[in-house]
């Protein structure tokens, strides 16, 4: 469903030019979720940005469900693709209710049946109709978050790119929204490509995972190979760890002095 060849993103011009992604390689089946997963500025984001259309300065090959992509998308590509952001107090309009931020896509989209469409996406993420006509300062960060995913699913794609869904929202509500998400692609059969930092998030998420470290894809593994320690690169096993925590039975080998 998506391919990914020698994908390269650079800021800037001349001496002061950036090289946020680095040539990087990966595919994703249909039906599968595919993890992107480094610490921050590793160029995780980017790589959605430049798939989505968000950013047009790339080069390389980027194809969607066999189709090659330029820097220009078209309403086509939109409708197949779509993307939740990681801040849902960003990415919703503080003016607009939620029956405008849904009904917006269906109109430029030109789809009829505008109030079936709405109901139907607010009840398949678990909101009521009374929320339709609410403004974004009236719902939690979880309602926000759900209503994102809802503006996304309303034009029926086959492919969402999430960015760090989840994490902006308390614990308590993190492990919600990606029940509904794993709900939803069962259901409807989408692809989905997860950015995150959190490899607790990927084992529960994802089949497959590439990690990347400044820019680069240092490897590849399946989320079994994850959970196994199976991992081979410095940087992954460097994540790994950091990913445990806090060990007090190491913490008790540490001489302190007085």
């Amino acid at each position: 469903m998506i391919e990914v060849e020698n994908l390269t993103v650079t800021f800037g011009v001349g001496a002061s030019a950036i090289r946020a992604v680095r040539g990087i390689s990966f595919r994703v089946d249909e039906g599968e979720t595919f993890g992107l997963v480094g610490e921050s500025g590793s160029g995780k984001s980017t790589v959605l940005r430049a798939l989505s259309g968000l950013n047009p300065d790339w080069t390389g090959v980027l194809r969607v469900d066999g189709q090659v992509l330029g820097q220009r998308r078209s309403k086509a590509f939109h409708k197949l693709v779509q993307m939740v952001f990681q801040d849902p107090y960003g990415s919703l309009h503080p003016r607009h209710t939620v029956d405008r931020v849904l009904s917006e896509p269906l109109a430029i989209h030109g789809m009829g049946d505008v109030d079936r469409r709405i109901e139907t996406a607010l009840a398949e993420v678990g909101l009521g109709p009374s929320f339709r006509f609410r403004y974004p300062h009236q719902l939690s960060g979880g309602q926000r978050q759900r209503v994102a995913i809802a503006r996304a699913l309303v034009l029926e794609p086959k492919v969402l790119l999430l960015d760090e869904p989840t994490s902006s929202l308390d614990v308590s509500v993190q492990a919600e929204i990606l029940n509904l998400l794993q709900r939803l692609k069962r259901e409807r059969g989408l692809t989905f490509m997860l950015v995150t930092h959190n490899l607790a998030v990927v084992a529960h998420m994802c089949d497959r995972l590439a990690v990347m470290n400044a820019g680069r894809v240092v490897e590849e593994m399946s989320v079994d190979e994850l959970r196994r320690g199976a991992a081979t690169h410095a940087y992954t096993l460097q994540l790994l760890n950091a990913s445990l925590g806090y060990d007090r039975s190491k913490a008790r080998d540490l001489v302190t002095f007085e």
